[in-house]
């Protein structure tokens, strides 16, 4: 029986694809900053974890109580919205330590584990906003395209050992966390000069043509943890799919 490690479980993509996972008979170790089991099926398949994924004695602790990974899915990440001339070079630091570096210090903690075994696949949730440009989402933009550029390269690096490294792209889930999760971080960062651009792009926001559910980044990381094809890249989403193909 497989297990997978997926981080960021306690709500939206994270939490579905623990459950996807789960559902396919697989072991699953779901992470979270503050463990809650009772969003999870009881099941003697699942495992709750503690991971904070910009701590390195976290994602040490995890691993050890994880025992042997088959797929990793980097799922944790945090939100953010504003225009880029009111972010503190702070909080563009904040985003990147667990969208950015967290992905890859995940990374890196489980490839030996995987190299040793010439078994493994990684896969790292980015985003849409990837596929084409967004206004206001400068900082999260650039956090999520470094891992674009990251997981390409290192796909080649681990071809030879038959590791695995793979990208998928959720497009606008309104029902999920994306604005509740950026805490305290947005304040302030639509200043004056900005409203009425920020009030347009709101507007639009609110009312998309194309959304992504829960569910389509659960399926898409299942596709992407099981594919013999060698694609690199699984859009999740209508929306998604659609810039992917424009």
């Amino acid at each position: 029986m497989k297990t997978v490690l997926i981080t960021g479980c306690s709500s939206g993509y994270g939490l579905e694809t623990a459950r996807y996972f789960h559902a396919q008979g697989w072991n699953v170790v779901a992470t979270m900053r503050a463990p809650r089991e009772d969003v999870l099926p009881r099941s003697a398949r699942i495992h709750v974890l503690a991971l904070d994924v910009t701590k390195p004695d976290s994602i040490t602790a995890a691993l050890a109580a994880s025992g042997p990974i088959d797929v990793l899915v980097n799922n944790a990440g945090i939100g953010l919205m504003g225009a880029f001339e009111a972010t503190p070079m702070a909080t563009t630091r904040e985003v990147f330590e667990t969208n950015t570096f967290g992905v890859m210090a995940m990374t890196q903690a489980v490839l030996p584990q995987m190299r040793a075994r010439r078994s493994g696949v990684v896969v790292n949730v980015t985003s849409s906003a990837t596929l084409a440009p967004m206004p206001l989402v400068a900082v999260y933009t650039a956090s999520k395209m470094a891992i674009e550029g990251f997981t390409a390269s290192v796909a080649h690096e681990l071809e030879s050992f038959d590791v695995h490294v793979k990208l998928v792209e959720p497009g606008y889930a309104p029902t999920t966390r994306f604005t509740s999760n950026t805490g305290g971080r947005m304040e302030g960062l639509i200043p004056e000069a900005y409203a009425t651009f920020a009030q347009r792009i709101f507007a639009s926001i609110g009312q998309p043509t194309e959304v992504t559910s829960e569910s389509d980044v659960a399926e898409a990381v299942w596709r992407a943890a099981n594919d013999a094809t060698g694609q690199l890249r699984f859009p999740a989403g209508a929306d998604a799919v659609a810039l992917a193909h424009t």
